[in-house]
């Protein structure tokens, strides 16, 4: 026991001696250290510089990346930006028509055929309303029409499996179709309105479904989107899903994916 005092007594007192030692260094290299600046010394001065160099190098690194970093969302605003002006440049260019008339040359004509027929009383300027009339317009200007309203009947939900058919009845099946008919109707709207009569949040609907309605699955037909169901007859539930079913196998719908988009297209009678 006596021997364990004795050996803990003589750690401290070493590791109280290396702790003297270490003090007694770091005074002497503070006194050296006041002694000789880093000036005075000509290698010391260099590294000095160096690494003065250095750090203002560091500063300027971190100010350009931080610079850069703000200039992140301004860039990705940008080109959100050029991106829907691109969808829009594209959604005006298909109502666009194809043939320019050159309107020099119609005006030259004009003045030469109005200086020689005013010396005449007869019906030449007929020619000249001809010239004068603006090309016309692409069919694809003009409306689709009322959405179809292909009601189903009695007989063929009674054709059906029990399976298929369920517990769905008539009224049912015929309410969700005029939901159906009021979704198109609403997204053809959308697709025919020009864009001064919509509101900001509609028009970018209104782009996308103008590209759908391009497409050559859903061109010239009545359509809406799974994300239009909203009622009160049709619901994504297992109820709605049902009489979609039932409205595939009976040939009043159709249905294609685009994109992200399901689309359901409505059937016109053969």
């Amino acid at each position: 026991m006596e021997a364990k005092k004795a050996a803990a007594g003589t750690s401290l007192e070493s590791l109280m001696s290396s702790f003297n030692t270490r003090i007694a260094e770091l005074q002497d290299l503070v006194i050296a250290r006041n002694m000789y600046p880093a000036t005075s010394i000509t290698d010391l001065s260099a590294v000095d510089a160096a690494l003065k160099g250095m750090e203002l190098q560091l500063h300027s690194i971190k100010d350009r990346l931080r610079d850069e970093t703000l200039a992140i969302p301004k860039a990705k605003k940008i080109i959100d930006a050029s991106l829907r002006q691109q969808r829009k440049l594209q959604s005006m260019s298909v109502y666009a028509p194809s043939y320019f008339p050159e309107r020099t040359t119609t005006i030259l004509e004009t003045n030469r055929c109005l200086t020689s027929e005013f010396s005449k009383q007869d019906l030449g300027v007929g020619s000249l309303k001809l010239e004068d009339e603006p090309a016309a317009l692409p069919k694809e200007k003009k409306g689709r029409g009322s959405p179809p309203l292909w009601h189903i009947t009695a007989n063929e939900l009674d054709s059906l499996s029990s399976y298929m058919r369920g517990r769905l009845t008539l009224e049912k099946v015929n309410a969700v179709i005029n939901d159906m008919a009021t979704y198109a109707e609403a997204n053809a709207h959308l697709i025919s309105a020009p864009k001064k009569k919509l509101a900001e949040n509609h028009w970018e609907k209104a782009l996308e479904l103008r590209d759908i309605a391009m497409t050559d699955t859903v061109k010239g037909k009545h359509f809406f989107l799974e994300n239009d169901i909203k009622g009160p007859a049709l619901k994504l539930d297992n109820t709605g899903k049902a009489i979609l079913t039932v409205l595939r196998h009976l040939g009043r719908i159709s249905e294609t994916r685009i994109g992200h988009h399901r689309v359901i297209i409505l059937l016109k009678p053969q």
